[in-house]
Parts: C-alpha cells; sequence; structure tokens
C-alpha cells in the first residue's frame, strides 16, 4: 500500500527545495525526492562555487591592472584557496547534510533516491530512501538538466571534463580546450585563463554567447584575447580523440586542437525519460515538460525549474516554485510572465541581458529600433580606465513606444541590467526613461546615452 500525503517533490535542486521547504511550513505533509544532493546543481557545481571562482580570477585581473594606474604589483595565481574555499565555504566537501536538515526542520521528510511517477499523484521511489507514496493534493516535477554531450564522433568514448570535473579540480590543467561557447563555458575559460591554463574555445555558432546579442560576443573575443584565450568560432568538432595526457579535437576545417584537458560546455538539455510521464498521459521523449501559466503539466501535476523549458537559471526556478506554492496552497497571484527574464554571463566584463535581442524581436515581427551606447566612451568608463570594456543595447517596440530588450555588458554589467529589467517588466514608456535623472558619473548612465542614439535612429518602415 502507498503511503499517504499531500505533496511529493521530485528533484530537491534550488525550485523543488524552495516548494517542499514552504508547503512544509504551511504544515502540510512533504516528502522531498532526491537522487544526489539537497540544493542541486547550483550550491554544489554550479552558480555559487563558479562565482567564488571568477571572483579570484577577477582579483587577478585587477591586480595586473595596477601598472600605469596605481603603482606597481607582483601576482602569483594559487589555486589551492580557490580549491579550499570551494571545499570547504561553498560545499562543505559536496555534502548535504545541512541542506537536508534544513528541509527536515521545516516538517519535511526527505527520501533519498530516483522518483518516477506510477500514475496520477503516485510516486515510487528507487533507493535508500525507497518506498512508494500517494499524494493527495499533488506533485511536482523539480528534476533540473543535465550536461548536453554533442554526437561529436569519438567523444562519448574519451574522459572529458564536465562543469562538475572543473568546480572540482584541485589544480589547474596547463591547458584546456572548451567545447563550447556559451556562459558556462565562457566563464570557466577565463577563470582558468587568469590562473594560468592555456585555453582555447570552439564554438560552432557564429558568434560566442550565441544566444545574446552579437555585440556581447564580438566584446567577448577581444577581451578574453587579452587574457590568453583563443575564440574560434564558426568552428565545428568532427571527431574527439584521446592519447596518453592529450585531447585533440579535429575541426570541420581540418584543423586539430589539443590540450591536456577537455571540457564539454554545450549547454544543458532536460531528461524525462524515467519519469514515467506516460502513466499520467505525457510525452516522455518531451524536449521539456509542457505546463501552462499556473505550471501545471497535468492535473495535480505541477514544473519547477529547468524541466519546464523555460531557462536553466536558479531565479526562474526560484520564480516558478512560488508560483506553485500558491496553486497548491488554493492562494491568489499572476501567472508566469517570462517577457522580462534576466539572465547574466559571469564573464568581466560582465554581460547582462533581459528580454527579447534585437533578432528574437524582429523575428516575432515586432518594427524595432535599437539604440546603442559604448561604456568606454562614457565618463565612468574614461574614470576606470583598465577594465572599461562595455556597451549598453537597448531594443525598442516602435508601436508601443516601449523597450523588449536590452543588454549591458561592463563592470557590473549584470547589476546595470536591473533597472532595465524593471522598464521591460512594467512597459515604462521609452519617452519617460528619457525624462529620467541618471546619477553621474556612474556605468548605469549609459542607459541614457543609448536612450539618445534610439532617438536618433530611423523609423522602421
Amino acid at each position: 500500500m502507498a503511503e499517504q500525503v499531500d505533496v511529493v517533490v521530485i528533484g530537491m535542486g534550488p525550485g523543488g527545495e524552495h516548494v517542499a521547504g514552504r508547503l512544509a511550513e504551511s504544515g502540510l505533509s512533504v516528502v522531498g525526492v532526491e537522487a544526489e544532493l539537497v540544493g542541486g546543481e547550483c550550491p554544489y557545481w554550479g552558480c555559487v562555487p563558479s562565482k567564488m571562482m571568477i571572483r579570484a580570477g577577477n582579483l587577478l585581473a585587477e591586480a595586473r591592472r595596477v601598472p600605469g594606474m596605481a603603482g606597481a604589483v607582483r601576482v602569483e595565481p594559487d589555486w589551492a584557496p580557490v580549491a579550499g574555499r570551494i571545499r570547504d565555504e561553498a560545499t562543505d566537501d559536496w555534502n548535504d547534510q545541512v541542506a537536508a536538515d534544513r528541509f527536515t526542520g521545516k516538517g519535511g521528510r526527505l527520501a533519498r533516491g530516483r522518483g518516477r511517477l506510477a500514475g496520477p499523484g503516485r510516486v515510487v521511489v528507487d533507493g535508500p530512501g525507497g518506498g512508494e507514496f500517494q499524494a493527495r493534493l499533488g506533485v511536482v516535477v523539480a528534476t533540473g538538466t543535465k550536461p548536453s554531450v554533442p554526437p561529436v564522433p569519438g567523444l562519448a568514448e574519451v574522459p572529458f571534463w564536465t562543469n562538475r570535473d572543473v568546480v572540482a579540480a584541485k589544480e589547474v590543467p596547463r591547458s584546456l580546450t572548451v567545447l563550447g561557447g556559451g556562459a558556462i563555458g565562457l566563464e570557466l575559460a577565463q577563470v582558468l585563463a587568469r590562473f594560468g591554463t592555456r585555453v582555447e574555445v570552439v564554438e560552432a555558432m557564429a558568434g560566442l554567447l550565441p544566444s545574446e546579442e552579437p555585440e556581447a560576443g564580438e566584446l567577448l573575443v577581444k577581451v578574453l584575447r587579452r587574457d590568453g584565450v583563443v575564440a574560434r568560432t564558426g568552428a565545428r568538432a568532427t571527431g574527439v580523440r584521446h592519447h596518453g595526457d592529450t585531447f585533440t579535437v579535429t575541426l570541420e576545417s581540418g584543423d586539430d586542437v589539443t590540450a591536456d584537458r577537455l571540457l564539454v560546455a554545450t549547454g544543458r538539455r532536460v531528461d524525462l525519460t524515467d519519469l514515467g510521464l506516460e502513466t499520467v498521459g505525457l510525452d516522455p521523449g518531451a524536449r521539456a515538460l509542457p505546463v501552462d501559466g499556473r505550471l501545471l503539466a497535468a492535473p495535480g501535476l505541477w514544473g519547477v525549474g529547468d524541466v519546464t523549458g523555460h531557462g536553466a537559471f536558479t531565479h526562474v526556478a526560484m520564480y516558478e516554485a512560488e508560483i506553485v506554492v500558491r496553486a497548491v496552497l488554493g492562494e491568489p497571484g499572476p501567472a508566469a510572465d517570462y517577457r522580462a527574464l534576466p539572465r547574466v554571463t559571469f564573464t568581466d566584463p560582465e554581460v547582462g541581458a533581459v528580454g527579447l535581442t534585437e533578432r528574437q524581436a524582429r523575428e516575432k515581427g515586432l518594427r524595432v529600433r535599437t539604440g546603442l551606447a559604448q561604456v568606454p566612451a562614457s565618463t565612468r568608463g574614461w574614470i576606470h580606465k583598465a577594465g572599461n570594456e562595455g556597451l549598453v543595447k537597448l531594443v525598442e517596440d516602435v508601436d508601443r513606444g516601449v523597450l523588449v530588450g536590452a543588454t549591458t555588458i561592463g563592470p557590473a554589467g549584470g547589476e546595470v541590467m536591473y533597472g532595465l529589467a524593471v522598464a521591460v517588466q512594467a512597459g515604462v514608456p521609452v519617452e519617460a526613461l528619457r525624462h529620467m535623472i541618471y546619477a553621474y558619473p556612474t556605468f548605469h548612465r549609459g542607459v541614457e546615452e543609448a536612450l539618445a542614439d534610439l532617438r536618433s535612429g530611423d523609423t522602421p518602415e
């Protein structure tokens, strides 16, 4: 007989843990199911430890910018403090006891193992905390994503790294090939290069950060080159081999790229195949769990986080988690709204973006006008000098007179993006933005300059 509970949450990453904890605090009987570590990818192998690495790399870069501005300095990179901080402060040596206790302390019950649906509201857990549960109110699926490995001949047969291996590394490799020029690949490439690794990035698309504005990728190519990173774009891998201590990636052009380590950072993918979705009438082969504005996938079944296909970001998972909590508790609140979805690539300079890119807006049939301002040309950029690369790009829906997207690149680019995220979300008229007061001299003052460029642009037909 299945044990009767109120809610079962399959997957205790950021979104799942938040849902499970909030519902348990409300007095419901909640079972959280997790096969790996409570907290998921973000605190152990993603957001938190990677930003510790980035912080360390940025400190080295800033120190190297001292000559010509503030005297002289000698920089000697040492990975040991970084690895120690990740082990001791971020991950507790990849032990989730604190997170598990946090959940059970709220009244929840943790089931260690892999959960799968066995019919409406019914979940079977295979593992040491196994069992069968019947959820009276419903089931929440929050199983996240896994690294996407492209079908390059030979790749599956070699011991390549993923982001997990880089984060757990006790020392940096002498050389590294990064397959993939997206956010994860570029962040890690820059960090390791600053600690002395010879890094080459191989990206099949025409530019780096292919899902963002092309200006972002063009700028990062130049910046990364100064860190010693070689970026090959429009370079498709046709084969991979490993011999001794060397990985060799063969490109479509016939060139070979060799290194001591190979990092595969070609994105992440949803895997629904082992969740038993067919028992509730859903397609286990779908690219993502189809949900409505309340994150409902089927009667009594909700999705949260990466699995919904709305973006593999912790902040999306937490946002969706609150919607599901309200739905389960019967509380009022708005449906999900992704028009101002923010994202940040934590390279140096940071790339902040919100809403639609110019290309995406045009593909939606919008009449678009853009405005562009260069950070180095601004007063703050001139003052900042070394490390001042960046720009602000605005995308306006001309017919409505509002911004539908924006990109802010530069020192603290992710922070500068916040005000533009509010403008996109609230539909603030561009004319209202033009008549605001922008503090001087700040990086965000570049928004005012981009608005001026927006005004000077030709009105689309």
